[in-house]
C-alpha cells in the first residue's frame, strides 16, 4: 500500500475506532446485549464498506480515468446491493430483541461521519502534486 493510502487509512481508522468504542459502550449501557450486537454489527459493516473503497482506489491507481470510474461505480453498486441484502437479512431473520435497530443505525451514521472526517482531515494534510492541464510537467 502506498504511503498516501496508508496515511488515509490510518487517519480514518483512529477516529472510527474511538467512535466505535464509545458507541458500543453507550449502546450496551442503554439497550443491553441487543444494543451491543447492533453497534458491533454496524462497526463491521461500516469498516468493511470503507476498506473496499480504499482497496478499489488502490487497484485503480494506474488505470485510465474511464476504467477508474467504471470500477468506482461497480464497487458502489455492489456495496449498495450487499448492504441492502444485509439489512433485509437482518430484518427478516433476526428478532428486534436480538439486534437493536436504533443502536445499529445511530452507530453506523456516527462511524461513517468519523471515518469521513478522519479521511478528509488526512487528505487535507497530504502534499499531492497534481499537474494542471496544459502544464509541461
Amino acid at each position: 500500500m502506498s504511503s498516501n493510502e496508508s496515511k488515509l487509512l490510518r487517519a480514518a481508522f483512529i477516529p472510527t475506532f474511538l467512535t466505535s468504542g464509545f458507541a458500543i459502550l453507550i449502546s450496551t449501557f442503554v439497550r443491553g446485549l441487543p444494543g451491543f450486537l447492533g453497534a458491533v454489527l454496524a462497526q463491521f459493516v461500516v469498516i468493511i464498506f470503507f476498506i473496499i473503497h480504499i482497496a478499489v482506489s488502490r487497484m485503480t491507481r494506474n488505470l485510465d480515468p474511464i476504467s477508474t470510474m467504471a470500477m468506482a461505480l461497480f464497487s458502489y453498486f455492489a456495496k449498495l446491493f450487499a448492504l441492502g441484502l444485509l439489512l433485509w437479512a437482518i430484518a427478516k431473520f433476526t428478532d428486534r430483541s436480538t439486534i437493536d435497530r436504533s443502536a445499529f443505525g445511530i452507530t453506523a451514521v456516527a462511524l461513517t461521519v468519523a471515518w469521513l472526517w478522519g479521511e478528509i482531515a488526512s487528505f487535507l494534510k497530504l502534499r499531492l502534486h497534481l499537474p494542471l492541464p496544459g502544464s509541461k510537467e
